[in-house]
């Protein structure tokens, strides 16, 4: 793909998500969705191989669905109440329709299944860009609309989807599938606490981000696809496999690192909520997402494979460490000591 293109693309995915982000009307943000979608495509089908063209179709027919339910659910609100603006969404059917619209855009349980096969067609770079920059848009508009919404709903697809994503992620050996479900549970950990702390909510998604880029971008350095290359990569890499580990383990939400905090502040939360049995069983879910983070850092850093022959050597390469990585990969791992000073922020 040559550079015009790329620039182009990646102009209409800022252009997309602006638009959507800082819309009141819902037109605007049903626009920014579609300009969304229709960019990204030619980004994941653009290796030309199967997969990817599978991939690509998938993303289209799902997004293209959750698009006209979006649409749907706004015509009918306006329809009956005659207000197109996004944060005056009243009418139950709409607001139930809108909840089934954004789990199909975000991946939340039981609208899952396109998510892990979307990564696994896509390059680690486009992967991202899928479990980041387009989720930004549906959580704004969740955001935007979770007074309106059935906190019941949301938690019950919040358990469902932190189950499922530390479930199914147990016996993966790729590394995009694994970070799939690894993303699902995550989305359920922002849709459990929506409902009653919508800044919170933000708050885990820009930790959740901060955290998936410097993984996703440490594993395209070191060109890991399967844990069986993982294992290889340490001769390639040793300092960035070292902080790999520290990465996947803050991702796993295990303190004194970065992504404890909005496990904590949504456990919080959620007992002076009063729902402390939904936050037992959440947190008693991340257990099963610890177990298979365990794995990949145990893959990247300790193990040899227990034989030698017929596979090249990956060598130790002297290429300094990308800056964005470095920054990334640091935040991921020292945000929690100064996490009062970004709750006064918040």
């Amino acid at each position: 793909m040559n550079p015009q293109a790329k620039l182009i693309f990646a102009l209409s995915l800022t252009l997309g998500t602006t638009l959507t982000i800082s819309s009141n009307h819902w037109i605007m943000a049903w626009t920014g969705l579609e300009i969304n979608t229709l960019a990204i495509l030619p980004l994941i089908s653009k290796s030309h191989h199967p997969r990817a063209i599978e991939a690509a179709t998938k993303y289209f027919l799902v997004q293209a669905a959750a698009s006209a339910l979006v649409l749907f659910s706004s015509m009918t609100n306006a329809w009956h109440t005659g207000q197109w603006d996004i944060t005056q969404l009243s009418h139950p059917t709409s607001c139930l329709i809108l909840t089934v619209a954004l789990a199909m855009k975000l991946g939340l349980v039981p609208f899952h299944f396109w998510f892990p096969e979307v990564l696994q067609g896509s390059s680690l770079i486009v992967g991202l860009l899928l479990s980041t920059l387009m989720k930004f848009p549906p959580i704004t508009l969740l955001y935007l609309t979770s007074p309106s919404l059935k906190p019941s709903v949301l938690m019950t697809m919040a358990i469902l989807s932190a189950a499922l994503g530390g479930w199914m992620g147990l016996n993966q050996t790729q590394t995009r599938k694994i970070l799939a479900f690894s993303s699902i549970s995550h989305l359920g950990w922002m849709a459990i606490i929506v409902a009653y702390s919508p800044k919170l909510a933000l708050l885990n998604f820009y930790l959740y981000t901060l955290m998936t880029a410097a993984v996703f971008l440490s594993l395209n350095s070191i060109k890991a696809l399967k844990l069986s290359t993982l294992m290889t990569t340490w001769t390639k890499a040793p300092s960035l496999n070292a902080i790999l580990l520290l990465t996947l383990l803050s991702l796993a939400g295990l303190p004194p690192l970065t992504g404890f905090l909005p496990k904590w502040l949504i456990i919080q939360e959620l007992t002076k909520q009063e729902v402390a049995l939904a936050a037992t069983i959440i947190a008693l879910l991340s257990l099963l997402g610890l177990f298979f983070y365990l794995r990949l850092a145990y893959c990247a850093t300790i193990t040899l494979p227990p034989h030698t022959t017929n596979h090249m050597k990956q060598w130790y390469n002297n290429k300094p460490t990308n800056t964005m990585e470095a920054v990334l990969t640091t935040m991921s791992l020292m945000i929690l000591p100064i996490s009062p000073i970004i709750l006064a922020v918040v």
